[in-house]
């Protein structure tokens, strides 16, 4: 499947999140979302982009928009990475790679030489209507917030 962009509907998902909840996206209709994919828990850069998110998730509140965090990780590594960094938003466990997949985060990749397989890190800004209004494929784990804010003021 092609990578969904900027103007299109963002896809209806079902997943289970660290707390074993069934969420979809339509769960957040009517709301701004930060849906956002990453390789894998516990990995410095992972957890500098969920921190980073965290740290400014209060703000992401006020500012009508949920976060929303998705890695083929289970749920039982993403209960442990939400608990070990005070993660206060949902992050769901996509094993399968189907949400992945759907939105075209799931890709080859190379690295020293070699082809494979892997997680595109993405984050997509979904609007009250279900409609995207930014991507981010080149992700600044450090300073996602600001990378984020930027585009949206």
């Amino acid at each position: 499947m092609s990578k969904l962009k900027k103007g299109d509907i963002a896809l209806d998902f079902k997943g289970v999140n660290q707390n074993g909840e069934q969420i979809s996206l339509s769960n957040y209709s009517g709301k701004k979302v930060i849906l956002y994919f990453y390789p894998k828990d516990s990995t410095p850069g992972c957890t500098t982009e969920a921190c980073n998110l965290n740290d400014s998730y209060d703000m992401w509140l006020s500012k009508g928009y949920e976060v929303i965090g998705v890695s083929p990780d289970s749920v039982a590594s993403h209960k442990k990475f939400a608990e070990k960094y005070k993660l206060n938003f949902n992050l769901i466990a996509d094993t399968e790679k189907e949400i992945l997949q759907q939105y075209g985060a799931w890709g080859e990749k190379k690295m020293y030489g070699k082809t494979y397989m892997g997680v595109l890190r993405t984050t997509f800004v979904v609007d009250e209507e279900g409609r995207i209004v930014d991507v981010f494929e080149k992700v600044k784990t450090k300073d996602h917030t600001n990378q984020i804010l930027s585009t949206l003021e």
